[in-house]
C-alpha cells in the first residue's frame, strides 16, 4: 500500500512531534476510523517516556487524516501524549 504525505502534513510532522515512520506505521496498523469530510483516519499509540515540551510522557497517540488517492495521502497529523 502507498501512503504518501501532503506538504501540510510533512510540515506538521516537526511541529507536533511525530516521524514519518510512525505515520506510515499508523495508516498501517493503527484503528481506523470515520472522519468528517469523506476521510478516514488512523490512531495508534507509540510507547514514549521521554519529555516533550518540558513534561515527561509515557504515551504518544498518532492520528492520521487521509483520503484515497492511488494509496493513501495524508492530508494532515495530531500527536497527543499522556
Amino acid at each position: 500500500m502507498e501512503i504518501r504525505l501532503h506538504p501540510h502534513a510533512r510540515v506538521r510532522l516537526e511541529e507536533r512531534g511525530a516521524t514519518e515512520e510512525e505515520v506510515r506505521l499508523t495508516v498501517e496498523s493503527g484503528e481506523r476510523f470515520s472522519a468528517k469530510y469523506g476521510r478516514v483516519g488512523y490512531r495508534r499509540n507509540f510507547s514514549f517516556n521521554k519529555d516533550w515540551a518540558g513534561t515527561r510522557y509515557a504515551t504518544k497517540q498518532v492520528e492520521a487524516y487521509a483520503v484515497e488517492e492511488n494509496g493513501w495521502l495524508v492530508i494532515t497529523v495530531v500527536v497527543k501524549f499522556f
